[in-house]
């Protein structure tokens, strides 16, 4: 039983000056808790998580992590079933932790290697390997396991009034600034169609070859990844205990139908996890919160999707309360690559008022590389953001460029003059103005285009007619519109090249190549993924290197002044 001391009172109560500076930062905003291992509120060390057991008979898994096949719940049995090698279990299982985890740092142990023993591992004994690791060494984990030798990022294009036009231009900005995926998701589910065809346009205004998402309820979302109005999907969460799964009316057999539903088309996608999801669903089972995290990995595992949105995600406000919270955070990111899957890690929500601690955050994920640091960096103001607000939003653009150059990291993101992003803003309202006349959907003004290039948020637009919108967004339903559709709009009205790009995304899906393992596509429709581009650091000198031409590029920011002449700047 732990005592609180007790304030002193009267004249005794007077602060010092310092403590009522300390009371005011930012950071004191914040929530922080007690651990509870009994409800779940402790980050990775609990004495309520199981010890680490498998058995094998006749080819099956009859005993995982102290159950026998008799006691599992339905998680357990999707795991032993299909996420993990039963041929080399009892010998993975065997090896010890320690071992296992300095295998994960070791430059002279491959990734290949690793990975031949990970395959073999119930959540219990991932577990038993990750809790062995500081920070630092999560980080050096990360360097080696992620699945793409080249990261990327993705980011948030979203509006506060659903405007198509806001999102056409912020998504071509975006692309323009470099990430290599953009989302959207609506306040009015209704707007998803407009919304949706204004992200997909806006973005291969900005960069031919960006994948774009609409995060919806699921039917929707598979119909117009299904129609070619997008192009990925990854807001299909799962949950680490069974109770939550009911709850949300879901088992990891619908979920995995789900995903092969969108393989079935050639449309790339990943499932979202989480620590602290089921302590925020209640439902936490009385184990650690990055314990119930590596059962949706491996669930994912299972399921055989590509990859993982997980970093904690809308729930970082959990584990970012509890002691060791973000050290937990990393350590998923890291499983998820440990057990070959694509990592989009997180940094996309708001959890803190500390700008230190926000950037703290992002730290093991940017500095390693993942291969997408950010699941959704705003790339609109956070005021706009239907996602409840990003860890990093526009205002943040130049501090990122800027710690990118510092330690010479790639996270993903360049520098963009003024008159490049002025141009791809106007450019992308005009073609989302042309395809919306084309398929004969609420007009689209003059005054609207010229809000688009300069705006900042959905402040600075005209308002518009939402009633139409709704009935426009409903009729693109109806009549079946797709993504063919949209490149008949742009080729006729002149936009060729936005009109290529995005039918040479449409031809991807065909090829499949998107459906391997971390894929994304370059400006030239280069697909990069595990298979063409895998990640093949050894230590020093080798890996990803920022180097050559990226390298140039990243040394540019808004202000740099010149060796020749200082009186001026350069970039």
């Amino acid at each position: 039983m732990t005592t609180t001391a007790p304030r002193p009172t009267g004249a005794a109560a007077k602060q010092s000056l310092r403590t009522e500076l300390l009371e005011a930062r930012p950071v004191n905003l914040d929530g922080f808790v007690e651990e509870w291992p009994e409800k779940g509120l402790v980050a990775m060390e609990s004495e309520f998580d199981p010890a680490p057991s498998v058995r094998v008979e006749d080819g099956r898994i009859v005993e995982l992590d102290g159950r026998s096949r008799n006691d599992f719940d339905f998680m357990d049995t999707f795991i032993a079933n299909h996420a993990i090698d039963v041929a080399s279990a009892e010998a993975s299982m065997a090896i010890p932790s320690a071992q296992i985890a300095r295998m994960l740092i070791d430059p002279g142990v491959s990734r290949g290697e690793v990975l031949a023993v990970t395959r073999g591992l119930t959540p219990a004994k991932v577990l038993d390997v990750v809790k062995l690791m500081n920070v630092v060494e999560i980080m050096q984990g990360m360097q080696k396991m992620r699945a793409r030798r080249t990261p990327a990022n993705q980011g948030h294009s979203t509006s506060a009034r659903d405007n198509p036009i806001q999102v056409a231009a912020d998504a071509a900005e975006g692309a323009l600034r470099g990430f290599a995926e953009l989302e959207t998701t609506l306040g009015v589910l209704r707007y998803a169609p407009l919304v949706a065809i204004a992200l997909q346009v806006g973005a291969q205004v900005g960069r031919g070859g960006v994948l774009t998402q609409c995060a919806l309820e699921e039917a929707t979302e598979l119909e117009l990844g299904m129609r070619g109005i997008t192009a990925y999907a990854e807001t299909i969460s799962i949950y680490g205990t069974e109770s939550v799964f009911v709850d949300g009316d879901d088992t990891p057999w619908s979920k995995s139908f789900l995903a092969a539903a969108y393989a079935s088309r050639g449309i790339k996608m990943r499932f979202t996890s989480g620590t602290g999801s089921e302590v925020q669903m209640g439902n936490a089972e009385g184990k650690s919160m990055l314990y119930l995290e590596i059962r949706c990995i491996l669930m994912a595992k299972g399921a055989g999707v590509q990859g993982l949105q997980n970093g904690s995600i809308s729930c970082i406000g959990v584990p970012g309360a509890v002691p060791g919270g973000l050290r937990a955070v990393a350590a998923e990111n890291l499983v998820a690559s440990m057990v070959d899957l694509e990592c989009a890690s997180g940094n996309d929500q708001s959890f803190s008022h500390s700008a230190m601690r926000r950037t703290a955050r992002a730290m093991p994920q940017m500095l390693p590389g993942t291969d997408f640091v950010c699941s959704g960096y705003s790339s609109v103001p956070n005021a706009d953001n239907m996602f409840a607000g990003s860890n990093f939003d526009t205002e943040d653009f130049d501090d990122w460029n800027t710690i990118q150059r510092d330690f010479q990291v790639d996270g993903g993101l360049r520098h963009v003059r003024e008159d490049e992003i002025l141009a791809a803003r106007n450019k992308a309202a005009r073609a989302l103005q042309a395809v919306f006349a084309h398929l004969d959907l609420p007009p689209i003004t003059d005054d609207e285009i010229e809000a688009a290039t300069y705006a900042n948020s959905s402040n600075d637009y005209p308002l518009r007619d939402v009633l139409a919108d709704l009935k426009g967004a409903q009729s693109v339903m109806d009549r079946e519109i797709t993504g063919l559709d949209l490149v008949k709009g742009l080729e006729s009205a002149g936009f060729h090249d936005v009109a290529e790009n995005l039918l040479t995304v449409l031809r991807q899906r065909v090829s499949g190549d998107l459906l391997q393992t971390s894929a994304v596509l370059t400006a030239d429709f280069t697909p990069l993924s595990a298979i063409n581009d895998p990640n093949d650091y050894a230590g020093p000198g080798t890996g990803y290197r920022l180097q050559g031409e990226r390298w140039e590029q990243l040394k540019k920011l808004r202000h740099v002044t010149s060796s020749t002449n200082p009186e001026t700047e350069v970039g």
